[in-house]
């Protein structure tokens, strides 16, 4: 009998030793990565064959104290090498040395190597060690002043099934893979999905343990060379192996990923490993995860911006995850990641941690494990006497991910109530004024805090971020809920239903493009025409709060020189030019703005040389023009604040706005540009706007916020606006 070592990486000693186990031996754990066991011949082929989590299959030579070199040539050249290695058996050294007074590991090295030459020209007669024939690898382990003498019988590391061809960034070694299906509830009869599957080793190996393929059938053994070992003992171990591998899965394992060179190679190795009929290979992005099947494990191995992706990318992903997942209400979910904040970022605490390594990499494998399966049929009881029937009720299925609170319900109802009471006093309103787009609902419940605008046969919802005790997955579908509701309540169809989310902005953090979806309508207003982007912005290119304002300027605009400073979309432009604007000048620094605005004065057969648009910061545009009469009647609404992004002398600055700040100084370089009674429209929508007239002396100034609020805005702040006249 030999004593046996199965090496494994930190944190998977306990699966090797179950292995172990399964195979009939009786392991035990002596110390981080190494798992010993008692064994003859067929327990090292069975040991290489069937160990999935191991690294490597060794034979404790001989373990000795070494605190000089003199003990570690004595106790080595004591051991009987000759059992094992023959006259021409190479025997290379590798050595390693932890908390050892031995710490040069290469002066250890050339003793062993001394010490075990010496034993052997002794033993086998000779006067020369040629070295020519099968290799004996020996590692000399220094641990604690006690050296360890080992014989590789694995050769290649364990983890080298044979499968994989090619090596691809950010691969998962498969004993690590193997490891953690081996730590989920994951068996053959459950469904499975990789969505991050690279090249497939998390779902080739699944595959491998529900077919009950030995991992090492189809790879070769350093000790297969052995003579020592007789060859038939491992013809039987591999014909053992093939006899219990099962039949192919009824349920395929799933495995998507975005990159196809990725899915090339997965499907590559999974033929090579045998399994390619078990495993579905699907170029999907993991925003379209879904399954129809129950009680299935999902496990992943995302991107953590170390090996692939960056730092921004991966915290987004990880964000993304809680949401996508919740998807699958009934499922258990394995995540390994690197990143320390993973619990922070998905907004929840797993059910159960693991350290794990992948490569050098220190990660964490989080668990949570979804409800468990239905039992299967009971055999029916008595039937019971009618008066003693108690129906149980059925139990509520709580899922990890998502899932409504005890409150949703009552805050669904009480937001539907207010809907279509809203609804009933606006029916007849916006007919007679010509209006289709309007504000419906605006955080009228306290602890339903959106805002719902109608754009004819579409709804867009706005939330408005507050403190909440809800996970996020779980806020997405208090959100879906609130979506749904409002889509019924309303008599809109739900995919014309879409949503925004407002949060306080601050610093250098603004609202960008945040969809691709290009859902665009026209949508109708005092007789105009504007094309709106219900998908892709959090403003859709027509504020509606500033409907009245726009009225205003249409009718003062006749014969007049018109000027729209952060004109956005131009809708101030093309009511100016309805009202019969001399010319109108259009400024932005947004290119698409202006496109946009260049396209709704063409919808309403309103374009002509008369309008220009200028592509320019409106401060440093005004500052460009000389300052003589050249703007009658202007229109101001900046935004609260704004980056801008310029590069000046090589190398980029960022100019900033801010309209308390700011605005007096832009209200009073366009005064120099403007005669005597000329007209600004001065409008804001930040709430703590302090309005100073000592700051504007060339401008006699009204507040008109009263008049310019439409009255389907509830919130009477929803902007201020003033009209000044230049003196």
């Amino acid at each position: 009998m030999h004593q046996l070592i199965a090496t494994t990486a930190f944190g998977l000693e306990k699966l090797a030793a179950r292995e172990l186990e399964s195979l009939g031996y009786a392991p035990r754990v002596v110390r981080p990565g190494r798992v010993q066991f008692e064994g003859d011949d067929s327990a090292i082929c069975r040991a290489n064959l069937w160990l999935r989590t191991a690294e490597r299959v060794v034979v404790l030579a001989g373990s000795f104290p070494a605190t000089d070199f003199g003990q570690l040539f004595d106790g080595t050249n004591q051991l009987p090498w000759e059992r094992w290695i023959p006259r021409e058996g190479a025997f290379p050294i590798r050595g390693r040395s932890h908390k050892s007074q031995l710490s040069s590991v290469p002066a250890c090295q050339k003793i062993v190597n001394k010490a075990v030459a010496e034993r052997l020209l002794a033993a086998h007669q000779t006067e020369s060690l040629p070295e020519t024939g099968a290799k004996y690898s020996i590692e000399v382990e220094l641990f604690d002043n006690t050296a360890s003498l080992l014989l590789d019988t694995s050769g290649a590391g364990l983890h080298k099934r044979g499968y994989r061809t090619s090596v691809a960034e950010g691969q998962l070694r498969e004993t690590l893979a193997a490891a953690m299906v081996t730590l989920s509830v994951w068996n053959r009869e459950r469904p499975m999905i990789d969505p991050f599957c690279g090249t497939g080793t998390i779902a080739i190996e699944a595959a491998l343990i529900g077919r009950n393929s030995a991992p090492g059938l189809d790879r070769e053994f350093a000790a297969e060379a052995w003579p020592t070992i007789d060859t038939g003992l491992w013809h039987n171990a591999r014909e053992e192996a093939r006899d219990l591998w099962q039949p192919p899965l009824e349920q395929r394992i799933v495995a998507t990923d975005l990159n196809a060179k990725s899915l090339e190679l997965a499907r590559h190795h999974a033929e090579r490993a045998g399994v390619a009929g078990d495993v579905h290979f699907q170029q999907r992005p993991f925003e379209e995860l879904t399954s129809s099947r129950k009680y299935g494990c999902m496990i992943c191995n995302p991107p953590y911006g170390i090996r692939i992706g960056n730092e921004a990318e991966s915290i987004a992903l990880h964000k993304k995850l809680p949401i996508v997942l919740r998807g699958l209400p009934t499922w258990s979910h394995y995540v390994l990641t690197a990143r320390g904040d993973f619990e922070r970022l998905i907004g929840q605490e797993a059910t159960r941690r693991r350290k794990l390594y992948n490569g050098r990499i220190e990660c964490t494998y989080y668990q949570f494990l979804g409800p468990k399966p239905p039992r299967g049929d009971r055999p029916p009881m008595a039937e019971p006497q009618a008066e003693e029937v108690h129906p149980k009720p059925k139990k509520t299925v709580e899922p990890v991910f998502g899932g409504l609170q005890e409150d949703s319900q009552r805050q669904a109802t009480d937001f539907a109530n207010r809907l279509a009471k809203r609804a009933r006093h606006l029916r007849r309103w916006p007919t007679r004024r010509g209006i289709t787009c309007f504000r419906l609902y605006d955080r009228d419940v306290p602890d339903v805090p959106l805002s719902v605008d109608r754009y004819e046969d579409a709804l867009v919802v706005a939330e408005y971020r507050r403190p909440h005790e809800r996970t996020p997955a779980q806020h997405a579908d208090w959100l879906d809920l609130m979506l749904r509701t409002a889509a019924e309540t309303l008599e809109v169809d739900r995919d014309r239903v879409f949503l925004k989310t407002r949060e306080t902005q601050s610093g250098e953090k603004q609202y960008g493009k945040f969809g691709a979806e290009s859902e665009t309508m026209v949508a109708h207003e005092g007789g105009l025409k504007f094309l709106v982007n219900l998908s892709d912005y959090l403003d859709t290119g027509l504020f509606l709060d500033h409907r009245q304002t726009r009225q205003m300027v249409r009718e003062e605009a006749d014969g007049k020189r018109f000027l729209n400073l952060f004109a956005y979309t131009g809708a101030f432009t093309v009511y100016a030019a309805a009202g019969g604007a001399e010319s109108t000048t259009t400024v932005d620094l947004s290119r698409n703005y202006l496109a946009w605005a260049e396209e709704n004065l063409k919808r309403n057969e309103l374009a002509g040389p008369q309008h220009q648009f200028v592509v320019a910061d409106s401060r440093e545009w005004l500052t460009t023009l000389p300052q003589e009469e050249l703007f009658d009647l202007v229109v101001v609404d900046p935004p609260t604040f704004s980056n801008t992004k310029r590069t000046t002398t090589g190398r980029q600055e960022i100019d900033d706005w801010d309209v308390q700040r700011d605005y007096a100084g832009l209200l009073e370089e366009l005064a120099a540009r403007m005669p005597t009674g000329g007209v600004v429209y001065f409008s804001t929508n930040f709430r703590r706007f302090k309005f100073d007239e000592k700051q504007l002396p060339s401008y006699s100034a009204r507040e008109i916020s009263k008049q310019t609020v439409p009255e389907d805005f509830r919130n009477q702040r929803i902007h201020r606006c003033w009209r000044l006249v230049r003196e």
